[in-house]
């Protein structure tokens, strides 16, 4: 990462620009405001960059307009005639390398300042997925905590028949939370292909790359709703795959965590209950709806052959142990990611349910967490 204002203002500008528009009028055509201190120095470090620009274009294109105007052959000009000007080769070598320094520098620091994730009151680790994203709360208040975010609009917008909201394509269920005033390391790594982690406001953008821990940190200074994309093309429904931060107060960063603490535990009993054909049903579709419906179309069809039908599938319809190694581990080679990571228990039992007993499958067989408790036990 060179000059850090030329490539972070490029990136903000031209990578997805959903969330652009989306924002407040003021970053229409300009960065969004920044809410930290790296998003501010790459704020003010991209106007001095077009200012230094601007300066060098007005300059080189105002002589060469000059020279042109006054030098031209109607007036009568003679071009010189010479060989070799040391003055003006040393003038154009040292001037050009001064410029480049005074840039540097201040891009340099940031950059530096952008890689120091030491001394994190929260570490959130996100991994990306095909397409959506999943965090994970490692330390600091909150430790434990475990979100799966995904797009949250309704599909009648993204199809046409109802208006677009104010957040198209920007919104998910289950937004991250963190206080502001707070340092948040974020490690970043991926469960399939490559994705970015771009939030704008907060001047983060680092890749998620499968089997690599990368790491970013942000502090937001002002409390808000802060919105970014995955900004790396990593398949059909890339631009279905938005990132959304919720930055808190203290008090009401406590209340949240709270409350998910008191959802784990309720949610730890859910795993070691026996659950009815009915509410696996329910809850499978639910899960279906958000994690495989993209891949596997809500009709169970798929998309032939990279997406492969439900609906009739041997796999759904053969060994329960072996459709539930498959949901955990992923099949090698193919687009099918594994999701044991993402997913619990109940889960897991839940959408493999669904699968075994919806369109033209009626098994008439349910699976419970424990189950799958077992399938990953093997592993």
């Amino acid at each position: 990462m060179g000059l850090a204002a030329r490539i972070a203002g490029s990136a903000l500008l031209l990578v997805p620009a959903a969330a652009a528009y989306a924002q407040h009028a003021p970053a229409r055509y300009n960065l969004q405001n920044p809410v930290t201190g790296i998003a501010e120095q790459i704020h003010d470090m991209h106007t001095l960059m077009l200012v230094i620009c601007l300066v060098i274009f007005v300059g080189v294109f105002g002589v060469m307009f000059w020279a042109v105007i006054h030098h031209r052959r109607s007036r009568g000009a003679v071009a010189a005639n010479f060989h070799e000007n040391t003055t003006v080769e040393i003038a154009w070598t040292v001037i050009p390398v001064l410029i480049l320094l005074g840039m540097a520098w201040p891009a340099t620091k940031t950059v530096i300042a952008m890689k120091d994730t030491s001394e994190a009151d929260i570490t959130i680790k996100a991994t990306g997925y095909q397409w959506k994203w999943g965090y994970d709360y490692l330390q600091g208040e909150g430790e434990g905590i475990r979100l799966l975010s995904s797009l949250s609009t309704p599909r009648n917008q993204i199809e046409g028949a109802a208006a677009k909201g104010d957040n198209y394509l920007l919104e998910v269920d289950n937004p991250v939370v963190v206080p502001v005033g707070k340092k948040v390391r974020v490690l970043l790594t991926a469960n399939d292909v490559i994705h970015s982690w771009w939030v704008p406001a907060f001047g983060v953008k680092q890749d998620a790359i499968p089997g690599f821990i990368r790491d970013s940190w942000f502090k937001a200074d002002k409390e808000g709703v802060y919105r970014g994309n995955c900004a790396e093309l990593c398949g059909r429904d890339h631009g279905f795959m938005p990132i959304e931060v919720h930055v808190v107060s203290a008090e009401k960063y406590a209340a949240w965590v709270a409350e998910h603490k008191e959802k784990a535990a309720g949610a730890a009993a859910d795993e070691a209950r026996e659950w009815s054909m009915a509410e696996l049903m329910t809850r499978g579709e639910q899960v279906f709806g958000t994690i495989c419906a993209a891949c596997h179309q809500a009709n169970g069809k798929g998309l032939p052959p990279t997406f492969p039908p439900l609906d009739g599938s041997q796999v759904v319809l053969g060994d329960k142990a072996g459709q539930i190694d498959i949901v955990l581990h992923g099949r090698p080679n193919t687009a099918m990611a594994p999701f044991g990571g993402a997913l619990s228990d109940a889960d897991v039992a839940a959408v493999i349910t669904y699968t075994r007993n919806s369109w033209g499958n009626h098994t008439g067989e349910a699976v419970q967490p424990a189950e799958v408790k077992a399938g990953r036990n093997k592993s």
